[in-house]
């Protein structure tokens, strides 16, 4: 009898803390998963990475948290001593700048890689949805850090994008109203990104995230090609184990930039004297560089809609003739793939390098890429044999191949004033 008591106490014990942190990680993984899945080519891990990153910058802003001062007078100065004076301040700073620069590529890189697998269609098209808004949520929260050094860098970058706010037509002002709190970056402009960045985004980003491996969860896992031929094996430790060897191959390069590489940090900002070259976040100078071609209301209204409408709506375009799980759908969709990012590559450029010579105007250079593009569409159709599922292949890619070439115009091919350097050397 006294047995029987021992070993029902025994059983009644509270599962120590370790049984309970990796049940609730298992869990995040149903308990099976196809073996196809295992493969570090189907995802590359970005997922997981992106989550580990999440948490370090969690961690790491706790502790920024403890230091900074949410004002003009103190937010700079904040930074510098807490490099300067604090054991290791420098380190942690590295480490939570690099990790949100790391983290806007891996979302961006996992979207690409979302869509290029056929992994956003029928069921899995909410998750495609939830994963949209949780990377314009990232770079929201990278932007709205951006400013809270109140460096000059900082300072004259959100300045640049709440000017592009105030020339959209009707409504700039009011948009940039809301974005700044004031007429101009101000104080109250820094205090509302302080809370945008340690309150409400995050708060939303981690709703929309519970959401988001729930639906990873329902669907069984990752997007696999012909599930139902292929064997089911234990997740643990088969994925549990290569999980954690990304996770300490992320964490080592993540400390060796922190290292060598430190986060910006330029002189304390002076609304009364302007850098010579002012420049948008890295992310954001696509959208700078497509505003020295097209007018606001094309280049932040008419362009972007048309964007969100394609990503949003694309997932419900497609009833059948998908290979769900392939990557590019089919051997002639990785082919014009590659051919479509040559193509945009080429075309952006030559276009670019036209207006800055003052060869064409605004309304010429959109017809002829709107004309071009079409023409590229048909050639597809009629001679490269593309399906209806590769045609929006396409379209993804000349988008994407399309920004990402603005992006190294803005950064690498202007100079002081937003010129261009070519220009400059050859003209």
């Amino acid at each position: 009898m006294q047995s029987n008591i021992n070993n029902n106490a025994y059983d009644n014990k509270a599962i120590p803390l370790k049984g309970v942190v990796s049940k609730f990680f298992l869990h995040l993984h149903p308990a099976k998963i196809n073996v196809q899945a295992l493969k570090y080519n189907r995802t590359f891990g970005l997922g997981g990475i992106a989550a580990l990153l999440i948490i370090i910058l969690v961690i790491t802003g706790m502790i920024l948290r403890f230091v900074y001062v949410p004002s003009i007078k103190g937010a700079y100065d904040s930074i510098v001593n807490y490099q300067n004076d604090v054991w290791f301040g420098h380190f942690v700073r590295n480490i939570h700048y690099w990790s949100g620069m790391l983290l806007v590529v891996v979302m961006f890189m996992h979207i690409l890689r979302v869509f290029y697998s056929n992994s956003i269609y029928f069921e899995r098209r909410k998750n495609w949805w939830y994963g949209l808004v949780i990377f314009m949520l990232v770079v929201s929260a990278n932007f709205t850090g951006y400013l809270l050094p109140w460096d000059s860098l900082s300072y004259w970058a959100v300045t640049i994008i709440a000017n592009v706010f105030k020339s959209i037509p009707f409504c700039g002002n009011w948009l940039s109203g809301i974005l700044l709190g004031a007429d101009q970056v101000d104080e109250t402009t820094l205090m509302r990104f302080y809370h945008f960045h340690i309150g409400l985004i995050p708060v939303i980003l981690f709703i929309v995230l519970i959401i988001h491996f729930w639906l990873v969860r329902k669907a069984k896992g990752v997007t696999v090609a012909n599930s139902s031929l292929v064997k089911m094996v234990s997740v643990n430790p088969n994925l549990v184990y290569k999980e954690i060897v990304v996770s300490l191959l992320v964490l080592i390069v993540l400390f060796l930039l922190s290292l060598f590489f430190n986060a910006p940090l330029n002189e304390k900002s002076n609304p009364l004297v302007s850098p010579q070259s002012v420049k948008a976040p890295w992310y954001f100078i696509g959208f700078q560089e497509l505003l020295l071609h097209v007018s606001p209301i094309v280049g932040i209204v008419v362009i972007p809609l048309i964007i969100c409408l394609f990503l949003f709506g694309v997932p419900l375009l497609v009833k059948d003739d998908i290979n769900v799980g392939v990557w590019f759908n089919s051997v002639n969709g990785k082919r014009l793939t590659v051919l479509s990012v040559i193509f945009s590559v080429i075309l952006t450029f030559v276009i670019v390098l036209l207006q800055s010579y003052n060869i064409i105007n605004q309304w010429f250079l959109i017809g002829i890429y709107t004309i071009v593009v079409i023409l590229w569409f048909f050639y597809s159709v009629l001679y490269l044999k593309a399906g209806r599922v590769e045609l929006y292949i396409v379209t993804f890619t000349i988008l994407v191949a399309t920004y990402i070439t603005l992006i190294i115009i803005g950064l690498m091919l202007r100079g002081e004033g937003m010129s261009f350097i070519l220009k400059q050397h050859i003209g």
